[in-house]
């Protein structure tokens, strides 16, 4: 079972190759510390052995060399890991920002992209949200609620080739507050630390909110029980995250709806909550589904928008965020940043801006 190599017998190359492996134990010596102490006890006696050309073993001269190996890789391997994991989140949200630059009208879609990736977060279930990015797949994409966003995903990847270390996850939630600041908004709290996750962590379709459930009452009760109150939000935090209606618009091949709620979309305001209860909207004669238009026909607004006022426990907010522009940023941060970390662990307070 043992092989011995006598001090004066040795096949060709056998004093190369001692030499080789007592070069290879060396340089492993300090990693080897790490390890237990009769490794390296069997280790300096081996040492001193294959330098003396004394009789050794095929067994002894593998044991040592396996632990020397995996201690090398013991030692090396938490600072690949670590390197790998100092992820620059400025320079991330800088190159997100240059996307919006470029095209400001992709800031609302970036915004719609993590809104909707972390939306359909459960309490109950304990599952959904930002946290594993799995918006990306073509399995949450194809929800209902998700339609026109696949092209959002495509927009980041160049952000995420450029910083392989940042999870999907991550730059989707970034890219929603680097789109509120970018649409002179508040800079709201972020943290990194979300992890990929499979295609099969994909939460089931119908979580996402519907601006229409047939009447006024049903959509009331399908915003609160439905979707936000099932993610631990209260009334005051629906009509607050409502207000990002203030950018983007409807597209008919996405939503089916069509027009922007406020006559500038990429700007972040409370203009929104002053048109809900200045303007007279009235419904809209064409072809696509029930919504509102202003006299001036160039604005809609949703059956769901429509409830921030006509609900009493909403419009007392929609009320004070119409008066209030700061009010309403603070509570509108707070939120967000809530919507995005619902769900998640072991996130890290990360600056971005």
């Amino acid at each position: 079972a043992f092989e011995v190599l006598p001090r004066c017998q040795s096949r060709p190359n056998s004093a190369k190759t001692m030499l080789k492996q007592a070069a290879l134990i060396t340089f492993a010596s300090s990693a080897a510390a790490l390890q237990a102490p009769g490794l390296q006890v069997l280790q300096r006696s081996l040492h001193t052995r294959l330098l003396a050309h004394e009789p050794t073993t095929a067994l002894e001269r593998g044991a040592v060399l396996r632990g020397a190996v995996a201690a090398v890789v013991a030692a090396v391997a938490p600072t690949t890991a670590r390197a790998a994991d100092a992820v620059d989140y400025k320079a991330v949200a800088a190159d997100i920002a240059k996307i919006i630059k470029s095209d400001p009208d992709k800031g609302p879609t970036f915004l719609r992209l993590a809104w909707h990736s972390s939306g359909d977060y459960s309490k109950q279930a304990r599952d959904g949200g930002s946290r594993g990015g799995t918006i990306r797949f073509k399995e949450e994409l194809a929800h209902g609620g998700n339609a026109g966003l696949a092209k959002a995903v495509k927009w980041l990847e160049p952000v995420k080739k450029a910083h392989p270390g940042a999870s999907y996850a991550d730059i989707f939630t970034l890219a929603g507050v680097v789109a509120i600041k970018e649409a002179n908004g508040p800079v709201i709290g972020w943290s990194s630390g979300r992890v990929d996750e499979p295609v099969s962590s994909v939460a089931p379709d119908g979580r996402l909110p519907n601006a229409d459930m047939g009447s006024p009452a049903k959509t009331a009760d399908h915003l609160r029980d439905g979707v936000f109150y099932r993610m631990g939000f209260d009334d005051r935090e629906i009509v607050a995250l409502s207000g990002a209606h203030a950018l983007g618009r409807c597209h008919p091949d996405a939503s089916g709806y069509d027009g922007p709620w406020t006559p500038t979309p990429t700007t972040l305001n409370n203009g929104y909550y002053s048109l809900l209860l200045n303007v007279e909207w009235t419904p809209r004669a064409w072809d696509g589904p029930f919504q509102y238009e202003d006299p001036s026909k160039k604005l809609m607004m949703l059956p769901s928008d429509l409830l921030l006022v006509t609900d009493k426990k909403f419009a007392k907010y929609t009320k004070q965020y119409a008066r209030d522009n700061a009010r309403f940023f603070a509570d509108f941060a707070a939120a967000f940043q809530k919507l995005e970390e619902n769900g998640c662990s072991g996130l890290t307070p990360t600056e971005w801006a």
